[in-house]
């Protein structure tokens, strides 16, 4: 699944390599070899894809038998789904998925991709972008078929060339407690198009016991930063500057932003940073009625608090009737890499099987079910399954959405500290985030980050 924004701490150094050597070989995995030799390329099946598409009556690696070993870190059965029908129509190609946890896998994965034995195939998620691209294979493509077919293609190009993109995209939107939104009588007319009406329905929603809360209308203490990083869109910022690689965070708008955060807790009081310091956990246990976060908490809460009973709606706006520059920003699910120092046979297959799996589309519409994503195939935009997932469905269209780029975790790391110094430091809101900003740009200039936001569909109405 997408970690969640905060989750972006990469530890990898040279110590941590040395030490974790004997790490790397002891990865699960079903480690089966193929064995079936393939003698039939026509399958009488039909080719797929729109513009951009597989013919399945094909043989690869002549039809020799191959084994390739594809790690990721989540979701083996919707992953293990592509490789099972692809190797239904190729029974020489044997593909051993390895599931492995999210921080053993960024520390076995790179020290795996330098030597021979690595994973022909991998899946990338795209904060690791600088560590993983090293060791990629550009997709051998037709890069005007993939772009007529995906969106955010061209946000990928790394030379002219790709070497992963999104399979589906993923923002953030407020969840609600239906039981409280109608304790509170309020009815599905209430759901708050502005900041205004969200204030006003956040105060209705919020029940105290003299300066006790005994439920917040509206906790963000673990998502702040994320909405903080996403609304400054909506006034027409962009968050890095024209050149792409200093971040616009010390500005009057995000000042703004922040002061309107913290205005919710001290003016509005529907909510407190003192209300426990996990506002995902506090929702899920019934005892805050909204909170912000990202799709992949519709998954959370129906995993780990199946009793709530929750809505969703679109994060409010400035100005009603007014479409904003953005509601929000957006990051993608990326598609897996394919591993350069793999043999030959390997990646040829792996290419292969890159083709077969974008244009799986059922496939592809469970996999992005999975983790509440908007599919970035145009071509299941309209899918009905997407159109009525409580999430999906709620955010209007995924153009009014910016994709920033891969961006480096140092800007979530320290917008997070700049926040956190805010409500619990007493740290005033301009050294906060003078403090990050400055932190951030030095991390940036150590690296090859330039943002892509002049990519953005509706970039030409940017004010900053």
């Amino acid at each position: 699944m997408a970690p969640h924004p905060s989750r972006r701490s990469f530890l990898l150094g040279a110590a941590s390599i040395t030490a974790l050597v004997p790490l790397a070989s002891c990865s699960g995995g079903t480690d089966k070899p193929a064995a079936v030799q393939d003698t039939q390329p026509a399958k009488g099946l039909d080719i797929q894809g729109v513009n951009f598409t597989y013919d399945p009556n094909t043989l690869v690696n002549n039809g020799d038998p191959i084994t390739l070993d594809w790690w990721l870190w989540d979701s083996d059965e919707k992953f293990s789904a592509f490789a099972d029908a692809y190797q239904r129509i190729h029974p020489n190609v044997q593909i051993n998925v390895v599931n492995q946890p999210w921080d053993d896998y960024w520390t076995k994965l790179p020290l795996a991709l330098q030597g021979q034995d690595g994973p022909a195939i991998f899946n990338i998620h795209n904060s690791h972008h600088e560590n993983v691209l090293p060791y990629c294979e550009a997709y051998d493509v037709d890069l005007e078929a993939l772009s007529q077919d995906f969106v955010g293609v061209d946000g990928h190009l790394v030379d002219g060339k790709v070497y992963y993109m999104d399979y589906g995209l993923m923002t953030g939107l407020i969840y609600y407690n239906k039981s409280m939104w109608e304790a509170a009588g309020l009815t599905e007319a209430d759901v708050p198009v502005t900041w205004d009406e969200f204030r006003t329905v956040a105060r209705k929603l919020t029940i105290r016991d003299g300066d006790s809360f005994q439920q917040a209308g509206f906790n963000f203490n673990t998502s702040a930063y994320v909405l903080l990083l996403g609304k400054h869109y909506q006034s027409g910022d962009n968050l890095f500057d024209t050149s792409g690689q200093q971040v616009q965070l010390d500005t009057d708008t995000v000042k703004a932003d922040l002061a309107f955060l913290t205005d919710l807790y001290d003016v509005d009081k529907v909510g407190s940073p003192d209300f426990g310091n996990n506002s995902d956990e506090a929702f899920g246990q019934g005892l805050s009625a909204m909170t912000y976060n990202w799709g992949h908490f519709y998954g959370t809460l129906k995993k780990d608090y199946p009793s709530i009973d929750f809505g969703t709606f679109r994060t409010p706006v400035a100005t009603k009737g007014e479409e904003p520059y953005a509601y929000d920003r957006y990051n993608g699910e990326s598609t897996f890499g394919i591993n350069k120092n793999a043999p030959e046979g390997a990646r040829q297959v792996a290419q292969d099987f890159l083709t077969f799996f974008l244009t799986s589309n059922d496939l592809l519409v469970q996999l992005c079910l999975n983790y509440s994503l908007f599919p970035s195939s145009l071509a299941l935009a309209d899918n009905s399954e997407v159109k009525e997932h409580p999430v999906t469905s709620v955010l209007g269209s995924i153009d009014r959405y910016v994709w920033p780029g891969p961006m480096p975790a140092t800007v979530e790391d320290n917008t997070k500290i700049a926040v956190s110094d805010v409500l619990y430091n007493g740290v005033a809101i301009d050294k906060a985030l003078a403090t990050a900003t400055s932190t951030i740009d030095a991390d940036i200039a150590k690296t090859e980050f330039a943002a892509v936001e002049n990519l953005y569909v509706h970039a030409d109405e940017a004010k900053g």
